[in-house]
């Protein structure tokens, strides 16, 4: 297995390869064009395709043996015995990239033993250059420096991020009458990152739809930086070894993560 930083190096020649393929096309009507359906069952947009397909030259010619799981393409393996599986989530706020908002990712977890046991993970704000990286069991970064989570434990005071559509909107209205800032920034992976970084207390998505390459990457950063992710019951949140798998997700500082649990729930804390 690789070392001496390894997937650090890979991963920003990856996200650099990446911006400089999409910087063309981010904020034009082209980047939102519809090509195909991807594998997780959503439609690929240009600029997802153009990301993908970087990403799948580069690893293409690393001269090692790998297995892929990206949100385009699905499943592709390269070589005979994969040493590793790297998790890609190509374009994570494709919506923003699109619309030249400045709050869009490439996502990046590599595992040996499936996506519960995720070993590296890597976050990077394309438009701002941003990178959030962690390694299991030696902490999280935020451009080369340390990052915990935050340490607010009132509800009151709490700055959190929420996705919810109309089925769930008794759970949303309360968790927003509950903490006193809610954010919706459109990349997850990055939201994730900035519970990570203290940015955000927390991010809650009541929805039920993130797939394992929204997440993989984002939920060992926000681990190793001190925080806490299960799914909506408290549970330990299972990734399941598909990208077609849905699931609930709760992360925050682990120091109010019951009571979000409860919010989340539609359980009002008023008063």
């Amino acid at each position: 297995m690789p070392q001496n930083g390894y997937f650090l190096k890979l991963s920003n020649r990856i996200a650099d390869a990446v911006h400089e393929k999409i910087e063309h096309i981010v904020g034009t009507p082209g980047a939102n064009e519809v090509v195909y359906m991807g594998a997780d069952g959503t439609p690929t947009k240009m600029i997802d395709d153009i990301a993908e397909k970087t990403i799948l030259d580069i690893l293409s010619r690393e001269r090692r043996s790998l297995r892929i799981l990206s949100e385009e393409c699905g499943e592709r393996i390269i070589g005979d015995k994969p040493e590793f599986t790297i998790i890609i989530d190509p374009i994570d706020g494709t919506y923003n990239a699109s619309f030249g908002i400045p709050f869009y990712s490439i996502s990046l977890a590599i595992t040996t033993k499936g996506p519960q046991e995720v070993f590296f993970g890597y976050v990077k704000n394309l438009a701002t250059k941003d990178v959030f990286y962690a390694e299991r069991g030696k902490g999280a970064y935020f451009n080369s420096r340390r990052i915990q989570t935050s340490n607010r434990l009132e509800i009151n005071k709490l700055c959190i991020s929420v996705y919810g559509y109309r089925p769930h909107i008794k759970e949303t209205a309360t968790l927003c009458r509950n903490v006193r800032r809610v954010r919706v920034l459109g990349s997850v992976a990055l939201e994730l990152c900035y519970v990570a970084a203290g940015k955000l207390d927390a991010f809650v998505d009541v929805r039920g739809s993130l797939r394992l390459t929204d997440v993989a990457a984002g939920k060992l950063i926000v681990e190793e930086a001190g925080g806490k992710v299960t799914d909506s019951s408290g549970a330990t949140l299972e990734l399941g070894d598909c990208i077609l798998n849905k699931v609930y997700m709760v992360a925050s500082n682990g120091h109010v993560h019951e009571t979000i649990l409860d919010l989340s729930r539609g359980d009002s804390h008023e008063g």
